[in-house]
């Protein structure tokens, strides 16, 4: 293959990332706006989440519309945790002082994680291998 088809197939892919990105960030927008609007309690990226979850699930939104963006930004995900780490260090005296509750709700929300994910796996695993007769 060329030089100038590798590059042109690179820029192709570059563009459909950015696309993908482009339209999760418009859920993410979304989601803030219809939590704007009816006031949840809950961030607009968490309800814009969900309405990429609803559209893929009806298959309203194809996977391959938004699986590359999606990769992406999964293989990027470090990046989101910089601004955590810099609060870190900036809040060095409230950790210090309080630091063992801190400890505490980070082990509490570790633990309660582990177990909600495990109860989802195990609940998916017995549903759809029943269905299939493997169990």
């Amino acid at each position: 293959m060329s030089t100038i088809r590798k590059c042109l197939v690179t820029l192709k892919k570059v563009f459909l990332t950015i696309i993908q990105v482009a339209i999760l960030y418009f859920f993410a927008l979304l989601g803030n706006l219809i939590v704007n609007w009816t006031h949840l309690p809950v961030s607009g990226s968490i309800v814009g989440l969900f309405l990429v979850l609803a559209l893929l699930h009806f298959n309203v939104l194809k996977l391959s519309a938004v699986e590359r963006g999606a990769s992406f930004l999964m293989s990027e995900m470090l990046l989101f945790f910089i601004p955590s780490a810099v609060a870190i260090i900036q809040y060095k005296d409230q950790i210090l002082r309080h630091g063992s509750q801190f400890l505490i709700v980070i082990i509490l929300s570790t633990v309660t994680v582990m177990i909600v994910t495990g109860v989802v796996a195990q609940f998916y695993v017995h549903r759809f291998a029943g269905k299939k007769g493997e169990i």
